[in-house]
């Protein structure tokens, strides 16, 4: 099992970020308004960061790998992936089934 694999596994909800990128602040912030206590990933700040960023190229099929949500363990996507599910009214749900929320 890769380190990606292994620590998208650990939570509920893991996002793999870079702390400049302004697509990941809106994840994230999406996730903590909703109440979401995310493990969140800097891969630029991470001293593995750079191995990390090479197997989320891998796994995902793009060059601009972040940010990458897990929700449960598996692979929802990037930033237009969440926000299409958070204004269809689906997100919330999904992270429920994971337990990221008691709501």
């Amino acid at each position: 099992m890769d380190k990606v694999t292994k620590l998208a596994s650990q939570r509920a909800v893991v996002v793999f970020s870079r702390s400049s990128c302004c697509f990941c602040y809106s994840v994230k912030s999406l996730f903590h308004e909703l109440g979401v206590n995310a493990a969140v990933h800097e891969l630029d700040e991470d001293p593995r960061g750079a191995e990390m960023e090479r197997a989320l190229v891998k796994l995902l099929g793009r060059r601009s790998p972040v940010p990458a949500v897990f929700i449960g363990g598996k692979l929802v996507g990037s930033t237009d992936r969440i926000m299409t599910l958070h204004l269809g009214g689906n997100l919330v749900p999904l992270l429920r089934d994971a337990g990221a929320l008691w709501l």
